[in-house]
């Protein structure tokens, strides 16, 4: 698929919030929840302030140009800060999952050889301070809620100097190491360049403009943003300036959706799976609403295959039940996701076609889409006015997709990562001479470029006839059962 957006050598993450601010300085660019539980809303100009005054902070405090700043804390207005601030100032962040052991933590902090470290909670700074005396190259360890003092020590630092910092970095340097939790081995760092998540996010905006770009688009962001598919949301609503608020605790996300009320959605297959089961169990009430919700999911899905039937269409009687069930139960679905959701975007795992029909028929249109942390996060996504439910979509703009001689997914393009952090023999498993990523993972494309992902190559089951069996299927399959919530085969 073409590009639809070609990233300048010298451009930079930070560029958005500074070109914002210039043009646009009243433009709300986040809503920040305070502690009395009020959204407020942030600025262009105020968060390109906070940016500006954290990133000379951590210049004062003798971070530079291509040095490694760490985060452990969940999804919040402070991870997002922090991030552009490390950019600001010409270093590169590295997510810590704050669930991460001791082990972890110590094993990515070494590797990556960061000079500090953000921590969110005294439990997320005491597992840091554990192993503290292994950490060599750590000199700061600063704590998310103090982040004021951080920044009154750079007052010093002058407008220009930041400047300098700031556009100093190019497309081609490093804006962020990743870490990803192998299933063997300790995690590997995937190095990506300011060029990988500007090309990844703006080709995505570009064939999303429904999603991103339509007036009063916002998004509450709840997965953790040590996971390269929050981060691209991230920098996906900061480019064209969809408003982006954030949610911590996956927990009470049912309260953050009725109080931020998103147009759209980031999330993982099991969120949709336990909306899908919750909205039963509460229907289970009784015999009569039991039945009601079992007829209503089987209209909605349904309407959903009718239509993509464009000769035929739902007929008059599907129309009717359709008509019915949505004053009954899909309204009041919409409702307990905060009103105005439209779409939301699935990844990390197959959904399923069960759960795609069943949310488009109620109103609200999954895209399913597919990626990898060496691709950037996304390499192909189903689009708006082309979702075919059950494949993973085409190729983002500027993205080629191949299928190997032996079924496996190949990736080319400007989002795919340069090599892992300090591990050339991995980095020559993962990348060919051709500059092809080699997923492992197992697919095909059909006649339009949309693709399906069957499994992965390590997965493959041979059958004493030779037969190659993915277990992915039969797994998704299981999965229809609401009784089950994982399957492995």
């Amino acid at each position: 698929i073409p590009a639809l957006a070609e990233v300048p050598a010298s451009a930079s993450l930070t560029d958005a919030v500074f070109r914002r601010a210039a043009a646009e300085p009243g433009m709300v660019v986040m809503r920040r929840r305070d502690r009395a539980g009020i959204w407020q809303d942030v600025t262009a100009t105020k968060f390109c302030a906070e940016v500006s005054a954290l990133a000379r902070g951590l210049m004062a405090a003798g971070i530079g140009p291509g040095d490694r700043v760490a985060l452990m804390s969940r999804s919040r207005y402070e991870w997002t800060l922090i991030d552009y601030a490390s950019w600001a100032a010409g270093a590169v962040t590295v997510p810590v999952y704050e669930t991460s052991s001791a082990e972890e933590v110590e094993w990515i902090l070494v590797d990556s050889s960061a000079r500090a470290v953000f921590a969110e909670t005294s439990a997320h700074a005491q597992t840091i301070s554990s192993v503290r005396s292994g950490l060599p190259a750590l000199e700061h360890l600063w704590m998310t809620g103090a982040l004021d003092g951080l920044a009154a020590g750079g007052e010093q630092i002058s407008a220009d100097r930041l400047e300098q910092h700031r556009t100093a970095r190019r497309a081609v340097d490093l804006a962020s190491i990743v870490y990803t939790s192998g299933t063997t081995g300790r995690p590997k760092g995937c190095g990506l360049t300011h060029g990988n998540l500007l090309a990844d996010v703006c080709n995505a905006v570009g064939a999303l403009p429904e999603i991103f770009e339509t007036p009063g688009c916002s998004t509450l962001l709840f997965l953790p943003l040590a996971h390269a598919f929050a981060r691209i949301i991230e920098v996906g609503c900061l480019e064209p300036a969809a408003v982006l608020g954030h949610w911590p605790d996956m927990s009470t996300l049912a309260d953050g959706l009725a109080e931020f009320r998103p147009t759209f959605l980031a999330g993982v297959p099991r969120l949709f799976e336990k909306t899908y089961n919750s909205a039963q169990q509460q229907a289970s009430a009784s015999k009569a609403m039991a039945r009601t919700f079992t007829a209503a999911a089987a209209a909605a899905v349904a309407w959903s295959k009718a239509h993509d039937d464009e000769a035929a269409g739902p007929g008059a009687g599907l129309a009717l039940r359709h008509a019915l069930f949505e004053r009954l139960v899909y309204r009041r679905l919409r409702s307990a996701l905060g009103g105005r959701l439209q779409y939301a975007i699935s990844g990390g795992a197959p959904l399923g076609e069960r759960l795609g029909h069943f949310f488009r028929g109620a109103g609200i249109t999954v895209l399913e889409g597919y990626g990898l942390t060496e691709a950037t996060g996304a390499a192909t996504m189903n689009r708006p006015g082309r979702n075919k439910i059950g494949t993973v979509g085409q190729p983002l703009p500027g993205v080629t997709i191949s299928i190997a001689s032996d079924g496996e997914i190949l990736i080319k393009g400007p989002n795919v990562f340069p090599g892992y952090w300090r591990n050339d023999a991995a980095t020559a498993e993962a990348l060919d001479s051709g500059g092809w990523l080699h997923t492992g993972d197992i697919g095909a494309l059909d006649d339009e470029g949309f693709l399906r992902v069957t499994g992965r190559k390590k997965e493959l089951i041979v059958t004493a006839g030779g037969t190659n069996v993915a277990p992915a299927v039969l797994e998704d399959r299981l999965r229809a059962n609401p009784q089950i919530g994982r399957a492995h085969v």
